[in-house]
């Protein structure tokens, strides 16, 4: 049963930082690209950061470039996005998804091409 599992969300004050973990299980994610979006209320799902099954690739939403850093170990089936200079407009659900084929002329493609999905996890950036 392929699941992916997202944790470390929470309330930061701006400026603060998160790391999300996404838990993989029942597939092989070594072959598999990987996908963070994120959903805010009354928004529609955006990409964040999206990383290629060995790490060989990595794209940024301009909005995060530089503050925001994704990484994965297939050995540990985790992938990571740590999150520094939180901003009250980064406060969203944050979900985490795979594909076989994440990636599109060198950029993460629309999350609706993304297959299987996390349920999300909560940030909220407020002081």
């Amino acid at each position: 049963q392929w699941q992916l599992v997202e944790s470390g969300g929470g309330l930061v004050q701006p400026g603060g930082s998160l790391r999300l973990s996404c838990a993989v299980s029942g597939f092989p994610m070594n072959i598999y690209d990987i996908g963070w979006f994120r959903q805010a209320p009354g928004k529609e799902r955006e990409t964040v950061s999206c990383i290629s099954s060995g790490s060989e690739q990595t794209s940024y939403e301009d909005s995060v470039k530089g503050r925001f850093t994704i990484s994965r170990d297939n050995a540990k089936n985790t992938v990571w996005l740590q999150m520094n200079g939180l901003k009250p407009e980064d406060t969203a659900v944050y979900y985490c998804a795979s594909d076989y084929h994440g990636f599109r002329d060198g950029r993460c493609r629309d999350s609706n091409d993304y297959t299987y999905w996390g349920r999300g996890t909560q940030v909220t950036v407020s002081s």
